[in-house]
């Protein structure tokens, strides 16, 4: 695996840049976890007879912290975007209620522990997978505990179990694959992802 950045910008602080970016990076997926909150009645009438089915619905809300850590390249850029994210979802209103900002703090931690595992040196696909899967991880860990309570081990089981596919395909391969796009465009040459766009994918 090849590293993708200076170590002398993995040290770097946080500069207003970063801040910016991360914030605006996160109000707008935000606002994506707010309509992807509207259309789970239609995904929990669809799986009505067998729930965990839903789990493969959940990577959507693991977006932010993906995203957000490979284009800022920063420690705690992760579990920041993630919560930002989450804190929007819920003042914008969600059937979820506020529960939805714990949500965010469990999955943010678990995609920030993932690029720290890898000293903020390492930003290629398997990363951003293991991103991904570890926050579907805590997502379905965590929903289980706060909403799944009365189903059966077996269930909680397998909800865990999509839960991590759809994180690993829609937050994390989905994530890489956005922040090499948007490098192309040259709006991330600010920043320390600027050349995501040709940087080896392994």
């Amino acid at each position: 695996m090849g590293v993708s950045t200076p170590s002398t910008a993995r040290r770097a602080p946080w500069r207003v840049v970063d801040i910016v970016v991360a914030s605006v990076v996160a109000v707008a997926v935000g606002v994506v976890f707010w309509a992807w909150s509207a259309g789970y009645a239609a995904v929990a009438a669809a799986t009505v007879a067998f729930p965990p089915l839903a789990g493969l619905y959940g990577g959507g809300w693991l977006i932010a912290g993906v995203i957000g850590g490979l284009i800022i390249r920063k420690p705690g850029a992760a579990l920041y975007c993630e919560l930002l994210a989450a804190v929007v979802e819920g003042f914008l209103g969600t059937h979820f209620g506020w529960a939805v900002v714990i949500s965010g703090l469990v999955q943010g931690a678990a995609a920030e522990a993932v690029f720290a595992a890898f000293r903020y040196r390492r930003w290629n696909l398997p990363v951003a997978l293991l991103a991904g899967a570890a926050a579907g991880i805590a997502m379905g860990t965590s929903e289980n505990i706060l909403y799944n309570v009365a189903w059966a081990s077996q269930w909680k089981v397998v909800y865990v179990i999509l839960a991590t596919v759809s994180g690993t395909v829609l937050a994390g391969l989905l994530s890489w694959l956005a922040v090499r796009a948007l490098a192309r465009t040259g709006v991330l040459a600010g920043l320390a992802s600027r050349d995501a766009a040709v940087e080896r994918a392994v």
